[in-house]
């Protein structure tokens, strides 16, 4: 049985797009799910769209999510070298060789003309390039007048062309549609389709992944590996990721790639897994799931035709739940580097990360959580007012009075001592506990809302901090009931 061999192919023009992300691990989990190899080969031909760096975010986003390549860049391999611009003399020798078995031939038309047809052929009829019957001897002579050319594919004007994909089932394109592209550019370097040809042939790819974009050009493949009488290989076109029902998520409109989501806050597993799950279903209703379990478990049977909604909300609750499943010590080295850009004050973080861990879905929320244990905040009187815990303005002054003298006595601060005090005070008062402990909670966060309830910010802040700021709150109620 054949090996199976995937390549991930990107070309460094920025950043990591969450769409290429989702090719490179399927096609990754598509060979370790058979016991294959996984290749990276950067395809750097259009130096125009070459972005500086770019290669070192692929290497950068590929080892965070834990994709490990077996062949490629910096540990080679045997089909090297696995960067396209290194490979120059490879396609120029291919190139001439389709040219004398009929696949293709030499066009000698302005460099104009040439240079707006790179990629697509732009003449008036997509196959009638004059160059295409010159004689050999023409074409000897042009050449040796070091007359500048590309090498443009032949395309059959008639008959069709088909190819059977694993998601999309049979395709088959009318060969009258197919456009006669360069192959090879005047500067000598390969166009994208014919680069990827060569290559996918002389590495041994088994599988190519790649967007449904490139379904209407596949048959333009084929024919190349037809005229070089080359095995083609199982294609697998993935419908594309949207923003909306009617629009793709695109980096060209400032949609976010993968390092803006780390930088977020997110964690790199969160991502994997609900990528994978954009465009996969596992047959089951399992949603969590680690590269190592994808790697037993994911088929290409569980591949949509269907374009996937984005949906940041699912990834930030899913991002909550591997939050949630960390240990505590595993939290709290992940906020630690916002715990210190936040507090100038002495601060116990592994109760802070007790707090948050199970109310924060990333970790960028954190700061909005938590600043106030740094600085109590300016904040309206009328967050003392609460229905639902039957407090107002003159309930609260009282009993936020009352906590402060019970507080005060208090020796030894800790957990234990606060909520026995407190909750002897309510006893003795005889109202509900939200009348005295929302209005404590209140002075000691100026929020509406905050991770813990009052016990623990009060343990938090420390005796003097927690009563500085009951004083504060009590002298906001003394203004409004004098």
């Amino acid at each position: 049985m054949k090996e199976v061999r995937t390549r991930f192919a990107p070309s460094p023009t920025g950043y990591m797009h969450i769409g290429n992300l989702r090719t490179a691990i399927y096609e990754y989990l598509i060979a370790k799910s058979q016991g294959g190899k996984f290749l990276l080969r950067i395809e750097d031909t259009d130096q125009a769209r070459f972005v500086e760096g770019a290669i070192e975010v692929i290497l950068k986003t590929l080892k965070t999510v834990g994709i490990n390549y077996d062949e490629g860049p910096g540990i080679g391999g045997e089909y090297g070298p696995y960067i396209q611009s290194e490979r120059r003399s490879i396609y120029k020798d291919y190139a001439d060789r389709v040219v004398k078995l009929g696949g293709a031939y030499y066009c000698f038309c302005s460099k104009q003309r040439q240079e707006t047809t790179d990629e697509l052929s732009a003449f008036p009829s997509k196959n009638d390039c004059p160059c295409k019957n010159l004689s050999v001897s023409k074409i000897t002579e042009k050449i040796n007048n070091n007359e500048s050319y590309v090498i443009r594919q032949r395309i059959p004007k008639e008959g069709t062309t088909s190819f059977t994909d694993l998601v999309y089932g049979t395709v088959t394109v009318e060969n009258s549609e197919l456009d006669e592209g360069v192959l090879l550019k005047s500067d000598g370097l390969p166009t994208y389709n014919f680069a990827n040809v060569v290559d996918d042939h002389l590495m041994k790819i088994t599988h190519v992944v790649r967007g449904s974009e490139y379904l209407s050009s596949t048959p333009k493949y084929n024919l190349l590996y037809k005229a070089f009488d080359w095995d083609i290989p199982e294609y697998i076109h993935l419908p594309p990721i949207m923003k909306t029902a009617e629009k793709k998520l695109s980096k060209r409109e400032g949609d976010a790639s993968f390092d803006d989501f780390i930088a977020k806050g997110y964690l790199p597993e969160a991502v994997v897994n609900y990528i994978v799950l954009l465009g996969w279903n596992p047959g089951t209703n399992e949603e969590f799931f680690s590269l190592q379990d994808l790697e037993k478990s994911f088929n290409t049977e569980g591949l949509s035709k269907s374009p996937a909604i984005f949906d940041i909300n699912k990834l930030k609750w899913m991002n909550g739940e591997y939050l949630r499943r960390l240990s505590l010590e595993e939290f709290n080295t992940l906020a630690a580097p916002y715990y210190k850009d936040l507090f100038t004050i002495k601060m116990d973080f592994q109760k802070v990360s007790t707090l948050l861990q199970k109310r924060v879905d990333i970790l960028s929320e954190i700061p909005e959580k938590v600043d106030f244990l740094n600085e109590l905040p300016e904040y309206d009187i009328n967050l003392f007012l609460n229905k639902k815990m039957k407090t107002d303005y003159v309930n609260s002054y009282n009993n936020l009075v009352a906590a402060k003298e019970v507080l005060l006595t208090i020796e030894k601060w800790d957990h234990i001592n606060i909520e026995e005090n407190l909750s002897k005070l309510i006893s003795e008062l005889g109202v509900k506990n939200g009348q005295v402990l929302w209005p404590l909670r209140t002075a000691l966060s100026g929020k509406e809302s905050s991770p813990g309830g009052a016990i623990e910010l009060a343990e938090l802040l420390g005796k003097d901090e927690s009563i500085r700021r009951i004083v504060v709150g009590i002298e906001k109620l003394a203004k409004s009931i004098s």
